[in-house]
């Protein structure tokens, strides 16, 4: 393994870095009261992974068994307990676990616990997810060749 080509070709550097104070609002409130930062998007790292801060009320919430054929997804817990399942059991992930999941691993995730629990998600390459979790507010209203087209687009391949 080595290291890929460069990415910055200049001599000195740049003053480029992104400050998000601790506070910001969420980009996205769910009508479940899950709340989503956008921390870092696709277009934000030029591709390179998209970093997300999901932030879960006590009720239960999360998709069900599903995988992506061109991303793959890093699960980081901050704070509660929420059930991943790794393609073979569910693990009850708690503050400072960590389960990453290669593309066409299978996964999900659910906040079972009955209290609010957070989580930073990951996306490697940095696909514009954004666009999926605006949409899920809509999936219900959406007709079955719609919904269809709508994961498609996304790259969420369901097992159910």
């Amino acid at each position: 393994m080595t290291y890929p080509p460069p990415l910055y070709h200049g001599q000195k550097g740049e003053i480029s870095a992104t400050y998000r104070p601790d506070g910001t609002a969420p980009e996205l409130v769910y009508p479940n009261g899950t709340r989503l930062h956008y921390l870092s998007t696709g277009a934000s790292t030029g591709g390179l992974f998209g970093l997300y801060r999901w932030e879960c009320g006590p009720g239960v919430t999360g998709p069900e068994p599903h995988f992506h054929r061109s991303i793959a997804e890093s699960f980081y817990i901050l704070s509660g307990t929420v059930r991943i399942y790794d393609g073979a059991r569910w693990i009850d992930a708690e503050p400072g676990d960590y389960v990453h999941v290669p593309a066409g691993g299978i996964h999900a995730f659910k906040n079972e616990s009955g209290a609010p629990a957070s989580m930073l998600l990951h996306f490697s390459p940095g696909a514009p997810r954004e666009g999926y979790f605006e949409g899920l507010v809509h999936v219900a209203q959406m007709g079955e060749e719609e919904r269809a087209a709508f994961y498609r687009e996304h790259d969420n391949l369901w097992l159910t």
